[in-house]
């Protein structure tokens, strides 16, 4: 631990409301990561015993990440969470308490998608918009992960990646306006 590490040295913004969790635990891991903080939070730094000589020093950074926790929160859930002893402790209850799949945001996710349209923006702002929604939605639903030795290159991966690119590529044509039909005509002959 640095000696100029303090409560307020790790900020994550917006502050944590329930309904942005899964933007909140990225930018807080990130942060934890800048710190290599992260094994207090995922369980691979394991306390020490009393009599250990590394026990003040845990104790110490243990009190700061759980700080950094309590202020990047909103007020309500602090209050919710202000008696647990260790980070992991809290990391883990809010993760519980937040991080299900709202089947709610979901729908609500694939309705503004599915109508989001270009109308008076650039392509770019656009393609922006439409991008953070489909990260959104990814951060819900993401791919599946293989659980092979190796990485998977087996074609029903392959497939699931293509059809998820595929879906997006047509969503995003289908949004642009008018002025780019021929693009959209085009997108029937879309091939691997």
């Amino acid at each position: 631990m640095h000696p100029s590490e303090g409560p307020n040295t790790v900020t994550v913004t917006p502050l944590l409301t329930g309904s942005n969790y899964l933007s909140w635990s990225r930018s807080m891991q990130q942060a934890l990561g800048t710190k290599n903080k992260l094994a207090f939070i995922d369980g691979s730094t394991l306390v020490p015993d009393n009599d250990n000589l590394n026990r003040v020093a845990w104790e110490r950074s243990n009190h700061l990440i759980y700080s950094w926790i309590l202020n990047s929160v909103s007020p309500q859930i602090a209050q919710t969470i202000i008696f647990h002893v260790r980070a992991i402790d809290v990391w883990e209850e809010l993760k519980d308490r937040f991080s299900k799949a709202d089947k709610i945001c979901v729908s609500m996710l694939c309705s503004a998608i599915n109508n989001l349209k270009q109308g008076s923006k650039f392509v770019l702002d656009y393609f922006t918009e439409r991008k953070t929604l489909w990260e959104e939605l990814n951060s819900h639903r993401p791919m599946p992960l293989s659980t092979c030795i190796h990485q998977c290159r087996c074609e029903i991966m392959c497939s699931s990646r293509y059809f998820r690119l595929e879906d997006q590529v047509i969503q995003f044509l289908t949004g642009l306006n008018d002025q780019f039909s021929s693009a959209i005509d085009g997108s029937s002959s879309f091939h691997k």
